[in-house]
Order: C-alpha cells, then sequence, then structure tokens
C-alpha cells in the first residue's frame, strides 16, 4: 500500500472554507453599518481617528485594515459584500491562492474596525485558517477536474497541528483552569442554559437524567483533549495506523454536531468541521465523492521556497500560542505570565491564536432588558431578534449566522459596567432612532417615534422546568432583579447605577 495523497482533500478543504468564508461575509455584511459604521454604536471612523492620535504613525502596524484608506459605510460595505464575491470565486476554484490572500485581508481589516463586535475565538481562526490556506492553496489560475500540483505536506501538518491545538486547548484549558463544575463533572448542569444563545434543542438536553449530564461531560473532554492525539499516529504503524486520522476526524466531527444541535455558536462549528476534514486522505474521499483528481506538476519553485522558510516560522508561533494559552489558564497565573517577542510582533494579525472554548463554566444567567417609555412611568420592552428576552418565545436556531450584539448582550449581563462604552451609545441611538441601529434588534416597540426615556432592567433567567412550562408553555422563567440605570434621555445626565 503506497503514501496516502491529499489533493483531493485540498480540493475539497479550500472549496468549503470558501463557503465559510461566504457565511461570514453575508453575516457580517447584514450588521456592519449598524456595528462600527458612522452612524453605528462604535464608529469605524472615530475608532481609528483615536488610535492614530494615542500611537501616531505606529497605529498602522498595530491596527491593520485598508479602513485607513476611508471608512465610509461604503468601504465596510464593500469589503462585507466583496469577501462574499470573492469566497464565491474560491469555491469555483479560480485563482484561489491570491483570492485567499486578499479573503485574509478584507476579513482582517474589518475585524479590526469591528472592534468589540468581531474579538471572538472564531474570528481569530478564521483569519489562522485562511492565512495556512495562502500556502497550502494551488498557484495555478483556473481550476482543474484532472489534475492539480501536489499539496505540500509541510502546510498540510499546519493545518493538522492547528486541529491539534483547537481541539487540544479547548479541552485541557478546561481540566487546567481548576474549574469546580468540570473537575466535578457537572458543568452540563448549567451550559445549556446559561450560554450565550441556546436553541430550543438545549431545553431538552437540560432536562436528562444528571447521569446523562456526567458522561456528556465525560465524552467532551475525551473527544477534546484524548482523540486529538490521534492526528500524530504515524501511518507506518500496523494495523491501525492509516485508520486513526479517519477516526479523529470522525469523533471530532461528531462532537462540533452534538455541540452544533444544542448551542448557536455562528460559523464556528462549521468552519471547525471543515478543519477536521482535512484530515481525510483521497483514498477515504474517493469512496464518497464522484470527482478523481490526479497530482501534476509540483508547485513552482518560488513557492516552495517560500513554503520552507514560513512552514517553520508558522510552526513556532503556533507552539508559543499554545504554551502560553496553557500557561495562562492556570489557577492565579497572570495575563502577562507569558510575555513573548515573537507573539507580540505578529498578535496585529490575529493570526496566530490560543482557543479554549467555556474554561470556566458560568452557574447563573443574567439578562440586560432595555426599556423605552413616552415618560418614566410606562414602558415597553425592546425586542431582540435572537437574545432571550420574552419568556415564552421558543429559543431560535440561527447558526451559521453571527448575530453579534446579541452575542455582546450576553457578555453585558456578566459584567455591565465592562460593556459600558458600547452599550450607552447603543442606548443614545435608541432615544435618536437611528435606523442602522434599529435593525440591529427585532420589532421596534416605538414605531412613529423614539421613546423619550429609556433604561436598562436587571433580570436573573433559569430555562423552565417541565412541570413548569406545561403548566404555562414558557420556555424560560424570568426574576427582575434590579435597574442599571435611571431613565436616561438625550439631554439628561448618563450616570448608570
Amino acid at each position: 500500500m503506497g503514501h496516502p495523497t491529499y489533493v483531493l482533500s485540498r480540493w475539497l478543504f479550500l472549496r468549503l472554507l470558501g463557503v465559510v468564508y461566504l457565511v461570514a461575509f453575508v453575516s457580517l455584511a447584514l450588521q456592519i453599518t449598524g456595528l462600527v459604521g458612522a452612524h453605528g454604536i462604535l464608529p469605524a471612523g472615530g475608532f481609528l481617528e483615536r488610535a492614530h492620535a494615542a500611537y501616531g504613525s505606529a497605529a498602522y502596524r498595530l491596527f491593520p485594515t485598508v479602513c485607513w484608506l476611508g471608512a465610509s459605510d461604503g468601504m465596510l460595505r464593500a469589503l462585507a459584500w466583496g469577501g462574499a464575491a470573492l469566497a464565491l470565486l474560491l469555491v469555483a476554484g479560480v485563482a484561489q491562492a491570491p483570492v485567499l490572500l486578499l479573503l485574509w485581508l478584507c476579513y482582517l481589516s474589518l475585524a479590526v474596525v469591528g472592534q468589540t463586535f468581531l474579538w471572538f475565538q472564531w474570528d481569530g481562526l478564521l483569519l489562522e485558517t485562511g492565512l495556512l490556506a495562502v500556502l497550502y492553496a494551488p498557484t495555478q489560475l483556473r481550476p482543474s477536474l484532472a489534475r492539480e500540483p501536489a499539496p505540500s505536506a509541510g502546510v498540510r501538518w499546519l493545518v493538522w497541528a492547528l486541529v491539534l491545538r483547537l481541539m487540544f486547548l479547548s479541552g485541557i484549558t478546561k481540566l487546567a483552569s481548576g474549574d469546580p463544575t468540570w473537575r466535578h463533572l457537572t458543568a452540563l448542569d448549567y451550559h445549556f442554559w446559561t450560554q450565550p444563545l441556546p436553541p430550543w434543542p438545549a431545553w431538552y438536553a437540560q432536562w436528562v437524567p444528571e447521569w446523562m449530564h456526567r458522561g456528556m461531560t465525560l465524552a467532551i473532554i475525551a473527544i477534546e483533549v484524548l482523540v486529538p492525539l490521534l492526528i500524530v499516529v504515524p501511518e507506518q504503524w500496523t494495523g491501525w495506523g492509516r485508520r486513526a486520522r479517519p477516526a479523529a476526524c470522525g469523533l471530532l466531527v461528531f462532537g462540533q454536531l452534538a455541540i452544533a444541535l444544542t448551542g448557536n455558536y455562528g460559523f464556528f462549528n462549521l468552519l471547525t468541521i471543515v478543519l477536521c476534514l482535512s484530515l481525510l486522505d483521497d483514498a477515504v474521499l474517493g469512496r464518497v465523492l464522484p470527482l478523481r483528481l490526479a497530482a501534476g506538476d509540483p508547485e513552482p519553485r518560488w513557492k516552495q521556497y517560500a513554503i520552507r522558510g514560513l512552514a517553520p516560522v508558522l510552526a513556532l508561533l503556533g507552539a508559543l500560542a499554545f504554551v502560553r494559552e496553557i500557561v495562562q489558564t492556570l489557577p492565579g497565573s497572570r495575563g502577562g505570565a507569558f510575555a513573548n517577542p515573537l507573539l507580540d510582533a505578529v498578535a496585529p494579525l490575529r493570526s496566530v491564536n490560543g482557543y479554549g472554548l467555556f474554561r470556566v463554566m458560568t452557574t447563573e444567567r443574567f439578562e440586560i432588558v432595555i426599556e423605552g417609555g413616552a415618560d418614566s412611568m410606562h414602558w415597553r420592552e425592546y425586542r431582540f431578534r435572537w437574545k432571550p428576552g420574552d419568556p415564552a418565545r421558543r429559543p431560535p436556531f440561527m447558526a451559521p449566522h453571527m448575530p453579534r450584539l446579541d452575542w455582546q448582550m450576553w457578555f453585558a449581563a456578566l459584567n455591565p459596567e465592562g460593556a459600558r462604552d458600547w452599550l450607552l451609545p447603543l442606548l443614545r441611538h435608541l432615544l435618536a432612532g437611528t435606523p442602522e441601529v434599529l435593525t440591529l434588534l427585532g420589532e421596534n416597540p416605538f414605531p412613529s417615534g423614539p421613546p423619550r426615556y429609556v433604561r436598562l432592567v436587571y433580570y436573573r433567567y433559569r430555562f423552565s422546568t417541565p412541570t413548569e412550562r406545561a403548566a404555562g408553555g414558557a420556555w424560560w422563567q424570568r426574576e427582575r432583579v434590579g435597574y442599571l440605570t435611571e431613565p436616561l434621555s438625550l439631554g439628561g445626565p448618563w450616570s448608570p447605577r
């Protein structure tokens, strides 16, 4: 039996990555002006002006974005919709290497000016995957259904190392954090109802027997910590060496599908599945795909030299990011416990990252409800399109769409004071009736004109028990904890409590 080939594997990986880019850019295009447009919550132009005032010419290096040429709504839309168009070219197989470089540049540009709204782990994961894909992609301009240059083994291992780092860190940081819910296998007693945007299957998962929660918690840790080690099993091992990576792919994809069924994490699960599929060789894929691709001429010599020079550097940076994430997760570690000049130098590119979702489990759920009123006595609630609000509304699915304001409202409920920089501008836009911002929410309770006052109300939420739901039909139970602000108006004082 000869060595496995990965020509068809790369062909599938790059086209599926194009689908992820398409989803990410279209999702962002529908929100970008309301988030950071000229009349958005955190205008990109003002952000860049402040960055330049604070850092001078160094701001161009610290905040790399083409929006330095202009941060108008037109530029933001052009980057988002242009990225979607480029993603279609990638799916079609046209000029994949240069298209991938442009996709990476467009997404990095939006991520920088997106500020807190584009600071999620899957944004960094997409940038890191996209940068590796630039080196992995063939240099031919026109797609071929017969022959493609053989992919670089070195870059393929960099992609696999990203899969290993992503999954292993997601598991090991849960254990290293010392969080008691992971240590005592009770994390899933809380996760399904305290996660940012639970869909309706999460309600059913919450009420399975506790022993099932314990078993699922063990399975999650095993999939994230042990299964990724199969990626590095030598193919020469007799019996099951060739089957190790397909087995790892199957188990990791199963884990991601289970997470996607009970949670809304934007395009994260889709992107992770695409990364896992890169583990499959052509022989495995050939059983399910009718396409047959042969390895043609080798890559141009200039690209071979570029890969030889860049691959060791990227491997070193990935290893440093791996170690830093574990060190900073250990109990008692300080944020600067693993300062490294190499990682600091490439940090503005957001393309070498540490990962680890839900290393510390949230055990309560608070929600911020925004109310408006024509006077300070009668109030109506602003309803968000996706986040929990009305207890009777069924928790919706929205993935792979990423509703960024709804996600940030979850973080704001955990730390209202930390969200003040964008939460107060949001309230001002509601008082002004700014159309771009109102489109980020659901139904506007003031269609004839904006309210005179707004306020933030703090609630504690939990899933209804099966008995409560059978009696009243509500998916949630909530109780008011208090008020985060006095009634606020455009002409009055703006001092949260």
